[in-house]
């Protein structure tokens, strides 16, 4: 399975148009957009609508600049899944997430995340790949280290040391851009604005 993720993309549309563009020409499975669609609340219309028009499959969740509400309606409008607390199965691979961060115009607590995340992981945890999607990055992680003022989060780390999952997909720290790392058996990739190519 091949996938494009991407996130932090606070309503660039010129940005969701080259991404749309680069999951055509890569021939992706799925667009995983990791949070942040919007910016402060902003209005985020335009930001799906190129990966539906190209006929691409969308995961999504909240990131800490706009609410689950308003994912919701996207999902319900375009036809896409928004997967906080929720979980998706494609084949072999099972995917579960939870927006949000600790920070910003609609922080979710650490709490909700790791209960987000426990629930998904329910519906997942027989299936033989795994794929943690959030908006934050892990406390403690090297992803920690390029931002003193956008923290990792603790139920993201405590969530990859329980749960285990074969890959973590996040974004959050725009300057961790591309960053990858192992925490135990996870794989942990920044993906950010620029997005990445992940095959699994």
């Amino acid at each position: 399975m091949r996938i494009l993720a991407a996130g932090d993309i606070h309503s660039d549309k010129d940005l969701v148009e080259k991404l749309a563009e680069k999951a055509e020409k890569e021939n992706v499975d799925l667009v995983i957009l990791a949070g942040d669609l919007g910016l402060a609340g902003a209005q985020i219309e335009g930001l799906i609508g190129p990966f539906v028009k190209r006929k691409k499959q969308v995961f999504v969740i909240p990131g800490n600049h706009e609410s689950n509400a308003t994912v919701n309606s996207l999902a319900e409008l375009y036809g896409i899944r928004n997967i906080h607390g929720k979980y998706e199965i494609i084949g072999n691979v099972g995917f579960f997430g939870a927006g949000g961060a600790n920070i910003g115009p609609f922080a979710t607590s650490e709490e909700e995340i790791y209960s987000m995340l426990k629930c998904g992981f329910q519906g997942v945890k027989n299936v033989e790949k795994k794929v943690m999607i959030t908006h934050v990055h892990p406390k403690d992680s090297i992803m920690d280290r390029f931002s003193s003022f956008v923290e990792g989060s603790n139920s993201v780390r405590k969530a990859v040391e329980s749960l285990k999952p074969d890959l973590l997909i996040c974004a959050h720290v725009h300057e961790a851009e591309g960053i990858e790392e192992i925490i135990g058996n996870t794989k942990v990739v920044n993906v950010s604005r620029s997005g990445k190519i992940i095959d699994i």
